[in-house]
């Protein structure tokens, strides 16, 4: 059994997820969001930093599952949710933890089957797949994404390490 933290970063909303992994089994223990408020941004990335470190004391997962930054048009957005993101990352490094990064087309492929699925569909998906009686808030259905995401391709991985020996 490996628990997996997923975490969608984000400048006032941090959503999350933990799944316990069995095999190609995923349940989840927790999910919601970190809100940051609107304050300055230095208070906002403190506050995700020490968010994060509670989460991690008080679940203690074995991994943790985070998505990529990415640029479109704007990259003064990429830029704070960069900020972000490494606050996070620092949370998780101070902890010891593994860190798994996937792009958002992965992980949104990985759980609907198209890299180009909306927010919806996500929800949605993760709804059906982790037998939820309901479909989480959008930054926490994120978050599951990328821990299942995880969960899915360590499923892949053992099974390649296998077929080689």
């Amino acid at each position: 059994m490996t628990r997996i933290l997923g975490i969608d970063p984000g400048s006032r909303v941090t959503g999350y997820g933990l799944i316990e992994s069995v095999s190609s089994r995923s349940t989840v223990i927790q999910q919601g969001v970190i809100r940051l408020g609107d304050g300055a941004m230095a208070g906002r990335l403190l506050a995700l930093f020490q968010g994060v470190k509670a989460l991690i004391a008080e679940h203690r997962p074995d991994e943790v599952s985070m998505e990529q930054v990415f640029v479109r048009k704007n990259a003064a957005s990429a830029l704070v949710l960069g900020q972000a993101r490494g606050a996070a990352v620092c949370a998780v490094a101070d902890a010891g933890l593994p860190l798994h990064e996937y792009a958002p087309a992965r992980i949104k492929q990985a759980v609907t089957g198209s890299g180009g699925a909306d927010k919806r569909q996500v929800q949605r998906m993760i709804m059906l797949l982790l037998k939820l009686r309901e479909a989480p808030p959008a930054d926490a259905a994120d978050a599951l994404a990328c821990a299942l995401c995880h969960a899915h391709s360590r499923t892949v991985t053992a099974l390649v390490e296998k077929i080689r020996r």
